[in-house]
């Protein structure tokens, strides 16, 4: 079961009489694969959902603490492998925004007409996703071979800067159209 804490409504029931009068677009929202993105890109995050008014959706597997806000939701789902990824991808609509560094989710994103960025200000693209998949997958053999790989270079100030400056375009282009 999905706790959604008040933050944000449950998937409708599909209800026979529901009110199927045509809306407007919904409005871009942004998707965050909350449980590893670094704190600083939340904070970010955060800022520019109250100063855009776009609703900025946490997704863990564990209780999130969010401002108050009503452009800030989180969303808490049960603990398990990949549960909070397949979440964000039942509930994101085409032309959503993800922010996540989990390669998977983002080609996952990209096939449903969604955009990703990762928190260190890459966008995963049709282009390069593929050569994203390739490189993971090529890193979990060398360490399942027993390989010693290291990690990721740790979070820089040039990584905050590079994603406020790509989140900041985005963004941009995206209230122009």
């Amino acid at each position: 079961m999905v706790n959604y804490g008040g933050k944000i409504n449950p998937p409708a029931s599909g209800d026979a009489g529901a009110d199927v009068t045509p809306q407007p677009p919904a409005a871009m929202q942004i998707w965050v694969d909350a449980d590893a993105c670094p704190s600083v890109i939340k904070e970010i995050l955060f800022r520019v959902a109250d100063r855009l008014q776009i609703v900025v959706v946490l997704v863990a597997n564990k209780l999130l603490r969010v401002p108050p806000s009503r452009f800030i939701k989180a969303v808490q789902v049960p603990s398990g492998f990949d549960v909070a990824d397949r979440e964000i991808v039942r509930l994101l609509r085409a032309g959503d925004l993800v922010i996540t560094a989990d390669i998977p989710l983002a080609a996952d994103v990209l096939e449903k007409g969604g955009k990703a960025l990762n928190p260190r200000g890459e966008f995963y693209t049709n282009d390069n996703i593929q050569q994203h998949l390739t490189m993971r997958n090529f890193m979990d053999e060398l360490r399942g071979s027993g390989v010693e790989t290291g990690g990721p270079a740790a979070f820089s100030q040039s990584d905050r800067h590079l994603f406020a400056s790509q989140l900041d375009q985005f963004l941009q282009k995206s209230r122009m159209r």
